[in-house]
């Protein structure tokens, strides 16, 4: 498993899809899951440029705002999972979401995932560098997500953020020997 973290624009899609990529198995099925639930013209319009950005590579979409640990995933595919900072979010405070138990809900999730797939690679926001003055429901989320990232990067066998388009690695590097572009 791999974690990529980085701003808004970054990069980061791009460079996780191409890993992920570089990632599977022969054969192996792509499963790319989208947490951003489709509320409004703005979430409409990135995840349609996400589809066309992943457009004719073999990705099997499948939207998944909240319960990762439920999704059936088949053996041995190779997933990208297309938010983490969405996913955290829906869990929070959505109607379905678990609410207090998000941190746990979005990490079972996690390893459930871990186990049935051949390749994972996690795309989150950095949500760290802009400090901790903040409020309510605002530092709740930072916070949350803060204490997500620290458990999935230990259990990961590769961390890594994306700026400008290129990672720095913090654990790891470049696995499955790839560069993470294809």
């Amino acid at each position: 498993m791999i974690l990529v973290v980085g701003g808004a624009g970054s990069g980061k899609s791009a460079w996780a899809e191409s890993l992920l990529l570089s990632a599977a198995p022969p054969g192996a099925r792509k499963l790319y899951i989208a947490t951003m639930e489709p509320s409004g013209a703005e979430a409409r319009a990135r995840i349609g440029r996400h589809r066309r950005m992943r457009g004719g590579k073999g990705f099997e979409t499948v939207e998944r705002y909240v319960d990762l640990g439920s999704l059936e995933v088949p053996d041995g595919c190779a997933v990208l999972l297309e938010c983490l900072g969405n996913l955290c979010a829906n869990e929070l405070y959505g109607l379905q979401g678990a609410g207090d138990d998000t941190e746990e809900a979005v990490v079972r999730g996690v390893e459930h995932l871990m186990g049935r797939a051949s390749a994972l690679v996690i795309v989150s926001n950095e949500v760290g560098a802009g400090g901790t003055a903040y409020q309510g429901d605002t530092l709740r989320y930072l916070r949350t997500m803060g204490r997500i990232h620290q458990r999935l990067a230990a259990m990961a066998d590769g961390v890594c953020e994306v700026a400008c388009g290129a990672a720095v690695w913090y654990r790891g590097g470049p696995p499955w020997g790839s560069s993470g572009r294809s």
